[in-house]
């Protein structure tokens, strides 16, 4: 599983993907929410903090995330390419270039919400643990923790 930096030549198909998710994510419903999203992929992509997986040309997989927050901002996958070690391979990737020595953040889905049954699993799996309860977008969230290494 190859997974590349996104390049703004890539928005259009890495929307392509976000929109065949939206309903899956707070906040993403409206086209103005699709539009503002689109404007923060470019400027991560500007920043090299946006990461893919292609097969063939098609981007099935994404991942933000944020250096200067050392979070994992945005991780989505198309439903038809799920299970197959997309997410994981972003992880890994988006772990690799985060400061180790400072604590991770995530912020996804509470437990018993279905929509989380398959991030937090993921989340998990990296050794990150449950913190606290959050709200975003008016849905409720919780933040995962990873740990640094001091």
């Amino acid at each position: 599983m190859q997974v590349f930096f996104g390049k703004p030549e890539d928005i259009d198909e890495w929307m392509r993907l976000v929109r065949s998710v939206r309903t899956e994510f707070p906040g993403l419903e409206t086209k103005t929410a699709l539009d503002e999203h689109r404007l923060t992929v470019l400027k991560f992509m500007s920043r090299s903090q946006a990461i893919c997986v292609k097969v063939q040309e098609r981007i099935t997989a994404v991942l933000l995330f944020s250096r200067s927050r050392n979070m994992i901002c945005f991780l989505a996958t198309a439903p038809g390419f799920r299970r197959k070690g997309a997410a994981a391979a972003l992880m890994q990737t988006a772990l690799a270039e985060l400061d180790r020595t400072r604590d991770i953040c995530v912020s996804t889905f509470r437990e018993g919400d279905e929509k989380g049954t398959a991030p937090r699993a993921l989340y998990k799996k990296f050794g990150f643990a449950e913190d606290k309860l959050t709200v975003e977008f008016d849905y409720p969230n919780q933040v995962f923790i990873l740990k640094g290494n001091k």
